[in-house]
Protein backbone atom coordinates (compact mmCIF):
# COMPACT_ATOMS: atom_id res chain seq x y z
CA UNK A 1 0.00 0.00 0.00
CA UNK A 2 1.39 3.63 -0.88
CA UNK A 3 0.25 6.75 0.65
CA UNK A 4 -0.18 9.75 -1.78
CA UNK A 5 -0.38 13.30 0.37
CA UNK A 6 -2.04 16.11 -1.58
CA UNK A 7 0.76 17.92 -1.64
CA UNK A 8 2.93 14.74 -2.99
CA UNK A 9 4.37 15.51 -6.64
CA UNK A 10 2.75 12.10 -7.51
CA UNK A 11 -0.58 13.29 -6.50
CA UNK A 12 -3.00 13.25 -9.48
CA UNK A 13 -2.93 16.53 -11.12
CA UNK A 14 -6.24 16.10 -12.55
CA UNK A 15 -7.66 15.24 -8.72
CA UNK A 16 -5.80 18.22 -7.06
CA UNK A 17 -7.68 20.61 -8.80
CA UNK A 18 -10.82 19.49 -7.65
CA UNK A 19 -13.29 22.07 -5.49
CA UNK A 20 -12.67 19.47 -2.48
CA UNK A 21 -9.75 17.09 -3.17
CA UNK A 22 -9.01 14.10 -0.76
CA UNK A 23 -6.14 14.62 2.13
CA UNK A 24 -4.73 11.81 0.98
CA UNK A 25 -5.14 8.71 -1.53
CA UNK A 26 -4.49 5.13 -0.19
CA UNK A 27 -3.46 2.85 -3.39
CA UNK A 28 -2.96 -0.45 -3.84
CA UNK A 29 -2.01 -2.81 -7.05
CA UNK A 30 0.68 -3.44 -9.77
CA UNK A 31 0.06 -0.45 -11.74
CA UNK A 32 2.36 2.47 -11.97
CA UNK A 33 1.25 5.78 -9.91
CA UNK A 34 1.83 7.63 -12.77
CA UNK A 35 -1.82 5.78 -14.17
CA UNK A 36 -3.82 8.14 -12.05
CA UNK A 37 -2.65 11.12 -14.43
CA UNK A 38 -3.33 9.22 -17.73
CA UNK A 39 -6.50 10.43 -19.96
CA UNK A 40 -9.20 8.63 -18.12
CA UNK A 41 -12.96 8.09 -18.50
CA UNK A 42 -15.57 7.22 -15.40
CA UNK A 43 -18.42 4.31 -16.20
CA UNK A 44 -20.86 4.47 -13.47
CA UNK A 45 -24.46 3.08 -13.34
CA UNK A 46 -26.40 1.09 -11.07
CA UNK A 47 -25.79 -2.08 -8.67
CA UNK A 48 -29.09 -3.67 -10.05
CA UNK A 49 -28.87 -3.14 -13.66
CA UNK A 50 -30.48 -5.16 -16.21
CA UNK A 51 -28.97 -6.80 -18.88
CA UNK A 52 -28.41 -4.71 -21.63
CA UNK A 53 -27.05 -2.26 -19.13
CA UNK A 54 -24.42 -4.87 -18.27
CA UNK A 55 -23.84 -5.48 -21.39
CA UNK A 56 -23.20 -1.76 -22.87
CA UNK A 57 -21.08 -0.71 -19.50
CA UNK A 58 -18.86 -4.33 -20.51
CA UNK A 59 -18.58 -3.34 -24.12
CA UNK A 60 -17.89 0.58 -23.35
CA UNK A 61 -15.22 -0.37 -20.54
CA UNK A 62 -13.34 -2.99 -23.38
CA UNK A 63 -13.50 0.13 -26.07
CA UNK A 64 -12.11 2.90 -24.08
CA UNK A 65 -9.54 0.37 -22.58
CA UNK A 66 -8.64 -0.28 -26.35
CA UNK A 67 -8.06 2.62 -27.63
CA UNK A 68 -5.74 3.51 -23.97
CA UNK A 69 -8.43 5.36 -21.88
CA UNK A 70 -7.96 4.64 -18.53
CA UNK A 71 -11.46 3.15 -17.31
CA UNK A 72 -12.13 4.49 -13.97
CA UNK A 73 -15.50 3.00 -11.77
CA UNK A 74 -16.12 2.39 -8.42
CA UNK A 75 -15.46 -1.68 -8.03
CA UNK A 76 -19.97 -1.65 -7.45
CA UNK A 77 -21.70 -4.61 -8.04
CA UNK A 78 -23.50 -3.71 -11.65
CA UNK A 79 -22.82 -1.67 -14.09
CA UNK A 80 -19.32 -0.55 -12.13
CA UNK A 81 -17.97 -4.05 -12.21
CA UNK A 82 -19.19 -4.66 -15.89
CA UNK A 83 -16.99 -1.44 -16.77
CA UNK A 84 -13.79 -2.70 -15.09
CA UNK A 85 -14.59 -6.23 -16.72
CA UNK A 86 -14.68 -4.71 -19.98
CA UNK A 87 -11.68 -2.84 -19.42
CA UNK A 88 -9.63 -6.64 -18.45
CA UNK A 89 -11.05 -8.31 -21.27
CA UNK A 90 -8.34 -6.28 -24.14
CA UNK A 91 -5.86 -6.56 -21.88
CA UNK A 92 -6.47 -2.61 -20.73
CA UNK A 93 -5.96 -0.44 -17.65
CA UNK A 94 -8.95 0.49 -14.63
CA UNK A 95 -8.63 1.86 -11.69
CA UNK A 96 -11.19 0.47 -8.80
CA UNK A 97 -12.37 3.97 -6.71
CA UNK A 98 -13.54 2.44 -3.12
CA UNK A 99 -15.89 4.05 -0.54
CA UNK A 100 -13.99 2.26 2.42
CA UNK A 101 -10.86 1.09 3.98
CA UNK A 102 -8.33 0.49 1.21
CA UNK A 103 -7.54 -2.83 3.12
CA UNK A 104 -11.42 -3.94 2.75
CA UNK A 105 -12.77 -6.08 0.05
CA UNK A 106 -15.95 -4.56 -0.54
CA UNK A 107 -18.47 -5.56 -2.21
CA UNK A 108 -16.91 -9.27 -1.41
CA UNK A 109 -18.66 -10.62 -4.82
CA UNK A 110 -16.17 -8.24 -6.38
CA UNK A 111 -13.16 -9.42 -4.09
CA UNK A 112 -11.55 -11.60 -7.32
CA UNK A 113 -12.60 -8.79 -10.03
CA UNK A 114 -10.08 -6.61 -7.22
CA UNK A 115 -7.75 -9.09 -7.48
CA UNK A 116 -7.74 -9.11 -11.34
CA UNK A 117 -7.64 -4.91 -11.52
CA UNK A 118 -4.69 -4.73 -8.87
CA UNK A 119 -2.76 -7.04 -11.24
CA UNK A 120 -2.20 -4.05 -13.62
CA UNK A 121 -4.45 -1.45 -12.75
CA UNK A 122 -4.70 0.55 -9.51
CA UNK A 123 -7.44 0.46 -6.83
CA UNK A 124 -7.99 3.53 -4.89
CA UNK A 125 -9.22 5.01 -1.39
CA UNK A 126 -9.37 8.61 0.23
CA UNK A 127 -9.93 6.15 3.48
CA UNK A 128 -7.38 5.18 5.80
CA UNK A 129 -6.70 1.00 6.52
CA UNK A 130 -10.05 -0.33 8.88
CA UNK A 131 -12.32 2.16 7.63
CA UNK A 132 -15.52 0.12 7.09
CA UNK A 133 -18.20 0.77 4.12
CA UNK A 134 -20.75 3.46 5.24
CA UNK A 135 -23.30 4.56 3.25
CA UNK A 136 -22.48 8.25 3.50
CA UNK A 137 -19.17 7.10 2.26
CA UNK A 138 -20.03 6.36 -1.29
CA UNK A 139 -21.23 9.65 -2.42
CA UNK A 140 -18.10 11.56 -0.72
CA UNK A 141 -16.37 8.52 -2.96
CA UNK A 142 -17.82 9.66 -6.24
CA UNK A 143 -16.46 12.94 -6.18
CA UNK A 144 -12.89 10.82 -7.10
CA UNK A 145 -14.22 8.74 -9.54
CA UNK A 146 -15.71 11.85 -11.22
CA UNK A 147 -12.00 14.06 -10.76
CA UNK A 148 -9.76 11.04 -11.91
CA UNK A 149 -12.06 11.03 -15.41
CA UNK A 150 -12.29 13.24 -18.12
CA UNK A 151 -15.87 12.37 -18.86
CA UNK A 152 -18.18 10.39 -17.16
CA UNK A 153 -20.64 7.81 -18.43
CA UNK A 154 -23.82 7.16 -16.86
CA UNK A 155 -25.57 4.04 -18.40
CA UNK A 156 -28.31 3.47 -16.26
CA UNK A 157 -29.50 4.77 -13.31
CA UNK A 158 -32.83 5.57 -11.17
CA UNK A 159 -34.27 8.97 -9.88
CA UNK A 160 -32.12 8.98 -7.21
CA UNK A 161 -28.51 7.36 -7.80
CA UNK A 162 -25.22 7.40 -6.50
CA UNK A 163 -24.54 7.47 -10.75
CA UNK A 164 -26.27 11.29 -10.81
CA UNK A 165 -24.15 12.15 -7.87
CA UNK A 166 -20.95 11.42 -9.99
CA UNK A 167 -22.68 13.10 -12.96
CA UNK A 168 -22.87 16.21 -10.76
CA UNK A 169 -19.94 16.76 -9.75
CA UNK A 170 -18.11 16.03 -13.14
CA UNK A 171 -20.45 19.04 -14.23
CA UNK A 172 -19.74 21.05 -11.23
CA UNK A 173 -15.99 20.42 -12.28
CA UNK A 174 -15.85 21.17 -16.03
CA UNK A 175 -15.81 17.31 -16.91
CA UNK A 176 -18.01 15.67 -20.03
CA UNK A 177 -21.23 14.03 -19.16
CA UNK A 178 -22.72 11.16 -21.10
CA UNK A 179 -25.90 9.18 -20.65
CA UNK A 180 -26.73 6.14 -22.59
CA UNK A 181 -30.73 6.96 -23.59
CA UNK A 182 -33.07 4.14 -22.12
CA UNK A 183 -36.88 3.49 -22.26
CA UNK A 184 -39.05 5.58 -20.89
CA UNK A 185 -40.93 2.78 -19.08
CA UNK A 186 -38.12 1.62 -17.43
CA UNK A 187 -36.99 3.14 -13.67
CA UNK A 188 -33.53 1.59 -14.61
CA UNK A 189 -33.78 5.10 -17.17
CA UNK A 190 -35.31 7.46 -15.49
CA UNK A 191 -32.08 8.81 -14.16
CA UNK A 192 -30.24 8.46 -17.52
CA UNK A 193 -33.08 10.32 -19.42
CA UNK A 194 -33.48 12.94 -17.12
CA UNK A 195 -29.38 14.23 -17.80
CA UNK A 196 -30.22 13.89 -21.42
CA UNK A 197 -33.22 16.59 -20.57
CA UNK A 198 -30.53 18.89 -19.17
CA UNK A 199 -28.33 18.60 -21.60
CA UNK A 200 -26.02 15.79 -20.94
CA UNK A 201 -24.48 14.18 -24.34
CA UNK A 202 -26.48 10.87 -26.09
CA UNK A 203 -23.77 8.03 -25.92
CA UNK A 204 -24.89 5.75 -28.86
CA UNK A 205 -21.55 4.17 -29.68
CA UNK A 206 -18.20 4.48 -28.04
CA UNK A 207 -17.32 7.11 -30.40
CA UNK A 208 -19.09 9.39 -28.86
CA UNK A 209 -17.03 9.67 -26.07
CA UNK A 210 -13.64 9.95 -28.33
CA UNK A 211 -15.43 12.42 -30.36
CA UNK A 212 -15.95 14.72 -27.60
CA UNK A 213 -12.20 13.94 -26.21
CA UNK A 214 -11.04 14.76 -29.46
CA UNK A 215 -9.50 11.04 -29.85
CA UNK A 216 -9.94 9.62 -33.13
CA UNK A 217 -12.02 6.09 -33.21
CA UNK A 218 -9.84 3.20 -34.44
CA UNK A 219 -11.09 1.54 -37.63
CA UNK A 220 -13.13 -0.97 -37.60
CA UNK A 221 -11.89 -4.80 -37.60
CA UNK A 222 -14.47 -7.03 -37.34
CA UNK A 223 -12.82 -11.18 -37.14
CA UNK A 224 -13.48 -12.70 -40.20
CA UNK A 225 -16.31 -14.91 -39.89
CA UNK A 226 -18.53 -17.21 -42.24
CA UNK A 227 -21.10 -16.06 -44.74
CA UNK A 228 -23.61 -17.41 -42.66
CA UNK A 229 -22.35 -15.71 -39.64
CA UNK A 230 -22.19 -12.41 -41.04
CA UNK A 231 -25.69 -12.87 -42.07
CA UNK A 232 -26.75 -13.24 -38.65
CA UNK A 233 -24.48 -10.32 -37.10
CA UNK A 234 -26.32 -8.16 -39.77
CA UNK A 235 -29.91 -9.37 -38.41
CA UNK A 236 -28.29 -8.78 -34.13
CA UNK A 237 -26.81 -5.21 -34.87
CA UNK A 238 -30.25 -4.06 -36.25
CA UNK A 239 -31.90 -5.13 -32.93
CA UNK A 240 -30.71 -7.74 -29.97
CA UNK A 241 -32.97 -11.21 -30.83
CA UNK A 242 -33.81 -14.21 -29.46
CA UNK A 243 -33.13 -17.55 -31.32
CA UNK A 244 -36.62 -18.20 -32.69
CA UNK A 245 -36.74 -14.63 -34.17
CA UNK A 246 -33.43 -15.34 -35.73
CA UNK A 247 -34.93 -18.60 -37.02
CA UNK A 248 -37.67 -16.80 -38.50
CA UNK A 249 -35.43 -13.66 -40.09
CA UNK A 250 -32.53 -15.61 -41.42
CA UNK A 251 -32.75 -18.24 -44.28
CA UNK A 252 -30.93 -20.39 -42.01
CA UNK A 253 -32.06 -23.56 -40.08
CA UNK A 254 -32.14 -24.15 -36.82
CA UNK A 255 -28.89 -26.43 -37.16
CA UNK A 256 -27.02 -23.87 -38.93
CA UNK A 257 -28.14 -20.56 -36.93
CA UNK A 258 -26.93 -22.37 -33.95
CA UNK A 259 -23.10 -23.19 -35.47
CA UNK A 260 -23.39 -19.15 -36.91
CA UNK A 261 -24.42 -17.91 -33.14
CA UNK A 262 -21.51 -20.32 -31.22
CA UNK A 263 -18.80 -19.36 -34.36
CA UNK A 264 -20.59 -14.98 -33.34
CA UNK A 265 -20.09 -15.76 -29.10
CA UNK A 266 -16.34 -17.11 -30.06
CA UNK A 267 -15.22 -14.46 -32.04
CA UNK A 268 -16.13 -11.66 -29.35
CA UNK A 269 -18.63 -10.39 -31.77
CA UNK A 270 -21.99 -11.18 -30.16
CA UNK A 271 -23.45 -12.10 -26.54
CA UNK A 272 -26.08 -14.02 -25.52
CA UNK A 273 -27.95 -13.15 -21.79
CA UNK A 274 -31.01 -14.28 -20.91
CA UNK A 275 -31.72 -16.19 -24.47
CA UNK A 276 -31.27 -12.91 -26.28
CA UNK A 277 -28.22 -12.12 -28.76
CA UNK A 278 -26.82 -8.91 -28.93
CA UNK A 279 -23.52 -7.34 -31.07
CA UNK A 280 -20.77 -6.87 -28.50
CA UNK A 281 -19.16 -4.16 -30.36
CA UNK A 282 -21.28 -0.90 -31.94
CA UNK A 283 -18.78 -0.09 -34.60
Amino acid sequence: MIELGRADDRFPPRLRAIFDPPRALYVRGAGELELLGRRAVAVVGARSCSPYGAQVARMVGRELAAVGLVVVSGLARGVDGEAHRGALDVGGLTVAVLGCGIDREYPASNAQLSRRIEEKGLVVSEYEPGVGPAPWRFPARNRIIAGLSEAVVVVEARERSGALITADFALEEGREVLAVPGEITSSLSSGTNALLKLGAAPLTATADVLDLLGIDPPAALDATVSEAAAQVLALVRDSACGADELTARSVLDAGALSVALTELELAGLVAATDGVYRAVTTR
